[in-house]
């Protein structure tokens, strides 16, 4: 991504709606499966200007990794307190590759012509039993001048996503659309958009932060989906949001009996995919 989006994302993401929202989102489903513990390695791979994994820190032993320096220089800058690494996962974690409890790629791999290479490279620093938390943007219908600015080769659906892990030896835990309620309202934005040729926000995105009150009520429709979806891990439900602006997967990698100390044993193989 050009230099101004980082900047974009180092002034906003701290207080827009769309990124508290699916900080809160992530923050609550990883809480859920991977409870909080300091000796837990948690390492987001395209960690931006590191507000997503600043925001586990505590709970978590926190990494973030990216290949920009941009993007490293203002998360290094924003929170000294969070360990930022210029480089490209797994060769940056060092011996710590093989390690980790969670991975996070949050909005990533549609950045990348070879998503599911990039993917399969990141999976392999998991230990048994370890969890990776994905999301990617969804719907090919919501392709707009914003993909464009942002870097986008594509946007998915569910089963191109799922596409991306079959042959990894990890199991689907769970697999859900999101940002749904407010699904209507941003493609008419993005149809515009296209028909514009031109973005609505600032560095060539629909990204702009709204007047505050109008900030507030985004932010709490788009987080109050966190129930539904921690409803849906819990009870291991295929009742979930059917279509949305967003994808996310859960999976669990493959292993010995660590991986039963995650998930009870009798959880199914397969993915709950919402209908």
């Amino acid at each position: 991504m050009d230099s101004s989006v980082f900047q974009l994302l180092a002034e906003i993401e701290q207080h827009h709606w769309w990124f508290v929202a699916r900080r809160r989102i992530i923050g609550r489903l990883l809480r859920e499966a991977l409870p909080p513990d300091p000796q837990r390695l948690v390492v987001d791979v395209g960690c931006g200007t590191g507000a997503n994994i600043a925001s586990l820190a505590g709970s978590y032993a926190c990494v973030g990794i990216d290949a920009s320096e941009d993007a490293i220089r203002h998360a290094r800058a924003r929170f000294p307190d969070v360990e930022f690494i210029r480089g490209d996962s797994p060769q940056a974690l060092g011996e710590r590759a093989g390690r980790v409890d969670a991975l996070l790629m949050t909005d990533v791999l549609e950045h990348v012509e070879d998503d599911r290479g990039l993917l399969a490279a990141q999976l392999s620093t998991l230990r048994s039993g370890g969890l990776a938390l994905l999301t990617v943007p969804a719907d090919m219908r919501l392709w707009s001048p914003h993909d464009v600015s942002l870097g986008h080769h594509r946007r998915y659906d569910a089963a191109s996503f799922r596409a991306l892990w079959r042959d990894a030896p990890v199991e689907d835990l769970m697999l859900s659309h999101f940002n749904t309620r407010l699904y209507p309202a941003i493609r008419a934005v993005r149809l515009v958009g296209r028909l514009r040729g031109a973005a609505h926000g600032r560095a060539g995105t629909d990204m702009r932060m709204p007047p505050a009150p109008v900030n507030r009520i985004l932010e709490r429709v788009f987080a109050g989906e966190s129930a539904r979806l921690i409803r849906q891990w819990r009870t291991r439900s295929t009742h979930g949001y059917r279509f949305g602006v967003s994808l996310l997967a859960i999976l669990r990698r493959r292993g010995d009996d660590a991986a039963a100390q995650l998930w009870p044993t009798d959880s199914p193989a397969e993915a709950r995919m919402c209908r």
